[in-house]
């Protein structure tokens, strides 16, 4: 199912900025990022076509200060609940609260630990995060063996925030991939975590050179830490050509360093079509209409072969 279909284009935007209020949708965001930026303006165009008022905070990846907001949701006695959760693990938590206050919730984007028991009054939007990592690395992979380097090939993993399923399973296909007898010649060097975060994403890339380390690829969970490695590497006087660099996410700024050539791989994620379909469902459950859940939206790979294609999607 392609929920980006439902997009049909933008309104202008109706939604509180005071405390919600009976009629509200409460948006739960865990942290602000370009590819999340993009997901949240989606919401609010899908909000727009039927006046829907949304609440919308951030929680700056800070788990308690979300079960604050989700909390005051209930309170506020909003008519849905959209979570991207900070922390898969505290999911259960969350579908608990919402459905001892009967309040539906719907998660987006970052999987909930308790997909497979969410029940009636919950429901999930969002991509398989192992199918990006698995994308992301056989690509990785294929234009290692097109430049010749098929013999212990050095790799470093960028990832995400670990206490999220994203993090975990994208870093775990990165693994499964390596594993495979087509790619067993990419051996891994290191693997830390930059928290999605491009700043320490280049801080990390500068310990490394720092280090000594030489590598063949950088794999990193998402764009914008693979263009903080870049900007390190450019800094150090690296010469783009000789590393292959991955992210995932396809956002605007990431396809623009591909053009330049600096980029090798991304994996378009539909930010918008997640953004669009939580509201969609968000909507529909609060009038005790039935929805479908998971509902699974697929990854693209993207590479300087059709990269023109997904400049202006995310």
């Amino acid at each position: 199912m392609r929920v980006k279909k439902l997009i049909n284009g933008t309104a202008a935007l109706l939604f509180a900025t005071s405390p919600a209020y009976a009629g509200d949708i409460g948006v739960a965001i865990s942290h602000s990022d370009s590819f999340l930026a993009v997901m949240v303006q989606g919401m609010k165009d899908e909000a727009a076509k039927t006046k829907q008022p949304l609440q919308i905070e951030f929680a700056e990846a800070d788990i308690n200060k979300q079960l604050s907001q989700i909390q005051n949701f209930i309170a506020a006695k909003v008519d849905a609940i959209i979570v991207n959760v900070v922390e898969s693990s505290a999911s259960p938590a969350i579908t608990k609260m919402a459905a001892d206050a009967g309040v539906p919730l719907i998660y987006v984007n970052n999987t909930p630990s308790d997909l497979d028991a969410l029940g009636p009054k919950a429901a999930f939007i969002g991509s398989n995060e192992s199918e990006a990592g698995e994308i992301e690395t056989k690509e990785v992979c294929r234009v290692l063996k097109e430049s010749g380097k098929t013999s212990d090939a050095g790799i470093l993993i960028i990832q995400g925030l670990l206490a999220q399923h994203s993090a975990e399973l994208r870093s775990k296909a990165v693994h499964d991939i390596i594993a495979t007898p087509d790619c067993s010649f990419m051996k891994v060097i290191d693997e830390q975590s930059a928290n999605w975060d491009p700043v320490k994403a280049q801080d990390l890339m500068t310990n490394w050179i720092t280090a000594g380390y030489k590598p063949a690829a950088v794999i990193a969970n998402n764009d914008e830490m693979a263009l903080g490695a870049i900007n390190s590497m450019k800094a150090a006087g690296w010469d783009m050509k000789d590393v292959v660099v991955a992210g995932i996410d396809a956002t605007k700024e990431a396809m623009h360093y591909m053009q330049t050539g600096d980029l090798d791989v991304s994996v378009f994620q539909d930010a918008i079509g997640q953004g669009a379909g939580s509201v969609d469902a968000a909507i529909k459950m609060a009038k005790r209409e039935k929805v479908q859940s998971p509902v699974w939206i697929p990854f693209e790979l993207v590479n300087p072969a059709n990269v023109d294609k997904y400049i202006k999607k995310n």
